[in-house]
């Protein structure tokens, strides 16, 4: 094999300034896998690092949802659709990594399962957030963080303004769609419920794309976004059930039970429901 010269150019100093390392923290992030088995299991710092990553990517997601939530409510949606695409693609990524856990046994994960104690994915502050952005919001699960101050206050924030779906309506009202009051001026700590008038005023959009593209574009980002978050949720169900099985949750919860009910839930339900309406004659 042929060895190929550093070319003259590539600056080689690295400790005099700004490096690749140093720009990225590696010396935090690759020494933040901390396996606690004893002796250490081969496989536990696959588990760690596949949660991990996982955290980045929903602080990605956050990231974008907030930049998705300041858009709307300035009247911006060329922005808004960039934002969502990108968390489409976070989404994907989320998605495809559970092909790795699932490489861990149920023999493998039982040799170190018990260093967990009654820690759970149940418990991530930042997956509780997205939930809220996207408009899942239950004000009791605060009471898991009320050790922390800071991530209650930051999840009360959440939950008391609008959602994801609550922005885009308004969005909607403001551009004079058909939006009742009843959608636009609520506590927006309660999860959104279906509306009628709210159904209708987004079938008319799907009636007539060209008249009101922007909107019709936007509802398809939704779309989007909440089908792989759906599909995020199946692929971690069934990943659990591969592993563990129907045994219960190390955060106490049913398990595969509990997560199975999580896919009944929905963010933008009008936007599933009108496509039962599209196309059909008056």
């Amino acid at each position: 094999m042929q060895k190929r010269p550093l070319e003259a150019g590539i600056h080689r100093k690295l400790g005099q300034e700004l490096s690749y390392s140093s720009y990225l923290c590696l010396d935090k992030v690759l020494t933040a896998q901390q396996p606690l088995s004893d002796p250490e299991h081969h496989d536990e710092m696959l588990f760690i690092i596949q949660h991990q990553t996982a955290e980045l990517w929903f602080k990605l997601i956050i990231h974008e949802l907030r930049a998705a939530l300041r858009n709307l409510a300035a009247d911006d949606p060329g922005p808004c659709e960039k934002n969502l695409a990108r968390v489409r693609q976070v989404q994907h990524q989320l998605f495809t990594q559970w092909s790795v856990l699932s490489t861990l046994t149920p023999a493998e994960y039982a040799e170190f399962r018990h260093v967990l104690g009654r820690a759970s994915g149940f418990q991530s502050p930042q997956y509780r957030l997205l939930e809220f952005l996207l408009g899942n919001k239950n004000g009791d699960l605060l009471s898991l963080f009320q050790h922390d101050p800071e991530t209650t206050a930051a999840l009360q924030q959440a939950l008391q303004q609008r959602s994801l779906y609550d922005e885009f309506l308004a969005f909607l009202g403001r551009l004079g769609h058909a939006i009742p009051d009843e959608a636009l001026v609520r506590d927006f700590s309660e999860p959104y419920q279906e509306n009628t008038q709210v159904r209708d005023a987004i079938l008319k959009i799907y009636q007539d794309p060209q008249k009101s593209w922007t909107e019709y574009a936007l509802c398809e980002r939704l779309i989007d976004v909440e089908e792989s978050f759906q599909l995020w949720r199946f692929r971690h169900m069934k990943t659990v059930e591969r592993i563990i099985g129907y045994k219960p949750g190390t955060g106490g919860s049913s398990g595969v039970g509990f997560l199975k009910q999580a896919l009944e839930l929905t963010f933008f339900p009008e936007l599933w429901t009108v496509r039962s309406e599209i196309g059909i004659s008056e």
